[in-house]
């Protein structure tokens, strides 16, 4: 299966939003962000850089992997859900990231419609993605 990356790319306006709320990473090495099945712990914004992003069968079988680029939000789906991640995310080297702890994201969330629904924009624009890459398989 193959996801377009650009889905998870946020606009200028929510990446500044989001900038307001988050903590800078540091990333030497390779960094893992965030595991399938773990429980979500915030928003990760990849600000500049690359991270790989995978889904593995619960038989450890690689089922997708793609790159993020800049802009990238990672972890949204699960943290909207409040349900364990659907993917592992690993920053690059040199990857500049920041990350927005959940309850601050859910104050953010509830506080500012018009963030609400510039993160449900990015959402959809990811299910549609999926949607597009099952069809196309």
């Amino acid at each position: 299966m193959k996801l377009d990356p650009s889905t998870f790319v946020a606009g200028s306006d929510l990446l500044q939003a989001l900038g307001k709320h988050s903590n800078e990473l540091s990333c030497n090495g390779g960094r893992v962000l965030f595991h399938q099945g773990e429980s979500p712990q915030g928003l990760y914004i990849l600000e500049q850089g690359k991270a790989t992003i995978t889904m593995t069968s619960p038989q450890g079988k690689e089922i997708m992997s793609f790159e993020a680029s800049s802009g990238s939000l990672l972890g949204l789906p699960g943290l909207i859900s409040d349900e364990p991640y659907t993917l592992t995310a690993v920053a690059h080297e040199g990857a500049r990231l920041s990350f927005v702890p959940r309850d601050e994201f859910k104050h953010m969330m509830q506080g500012d419609s018009h963030l609400a629904l510039k993160i449900l924009q990015v959402l959809a624009a990811e299910v549609r993605s999926a949607r597009s890459a099952l069809a196309n398989r």
